[in-house]
C-alpha cells in the first residue's frame, strides 16, 4: 500500500513539471487505471495500484505526444516562412540573462540575450569571454508554464515563472533569471 501511494505521488510530481498533454495523460491514465483496478480486484488497494500504473502510462503517452508535436514543428520550420501562434506571453519580448546557475558549475560566456519572436522562433545571442559573438535560432512554444525549445534533434522543457519584468526558467541542469530589456 505504501509503495502504491509513493508511486502515485511520484508520478503526479512528474506531471507538475510537464506540459498540458502530459498532465492530461497522467490525469486520464490515473482515473481510468483506478476504475479498472477497482473493478478488476474489488478492493481499494487495487484501485490505487491501477491509478499508479495508469498515471505512469498516461505520463508516457502525453510526453510522446509532446515530442511528436515538437518534431513536426521542427520539420515544418525548415521552411523559411514557418511560424505558429503558441508563443504565449513571451511573444515579441527581449530578455537579458542576469543570473545563470548551471547545476554542473560550467559557464563559458559573458552575456546572453534572448529575442522571442511572435512567429515561434527565439534568437539567442551569446557573447563569450574571449569576445566572440554567436547567434542561434530555435523553435519555441509555450504550454502553460512550460517553455518548450527545440531545433533538429533536441527538445528541452523549461519550467518558467514570469513576474513583471523578470523571467525565471528552470530545468534539471540549469536555473536562469532573465530581465526584460
Amino acid at each position: 500500500m505504501r509503495t502504491t501511494v509513493i508511486t502515485i505521488v511520484s508520478v503526479l510530481a512528474l506531471a507538475g513539471c510537464a506540459t498540458e498533454s502530459t498532465t492530461k495523460g497522467v490525469a486520464w491514465g490515473a482515473g481510468l487505471g483506478a476504475v479498472a483496478g477497482g473493478l478488476y480486484g474489488g478492493h481499494g488497494s487495487d484501485a490505487l495500484i491501477g491509478a499508479a500504473v495508469g498515471a505512469g502510462v498516461g505520463y508516457l503517452i502525453g510526453n510522446e505526444q509532446d515530442k511528436k508535436k515538437a518534431q513536426q514543428m521542427s520539420e515544418q520550420s525548415r521552411s523559411s516562412n514557418y511560424s505558429h501562434n503558441e508563443t504565449g506571453a513571451l511573444a515579441g519580448t527581449r530578455w537579458r540573462l542576469s543570473d545563470w546557475s548551471p547545476k554542473d558549475g560550467n559557464e563559458d560566456f559573458r552575456a546572453k540575450t534572448f529575442d522571442f519572436g511572435r512567429d515561434g522562433w527565439v534568437k539567442t545571442t551569446t557573447t563569450y569571454r574571449d569576445g566572440r559573438v554567436t547567434t542561434e535560432s530555435e523553435n519555441y512554444r509555450v504550454s502553460g508554464n512550460t517553455l518548450i525549445v527545440n531545433r533538429g534533434d533536441y527538445l528541452v522543457n523549461y519550467r518558467f515563472n514570469l513576474q513583471g519584468n523578470t523571467l525565471t526558467v528552470d530545468t534539471a541542469k540549469v536555473r536562469a533569471v532573465l530581465v526584460r530589456i
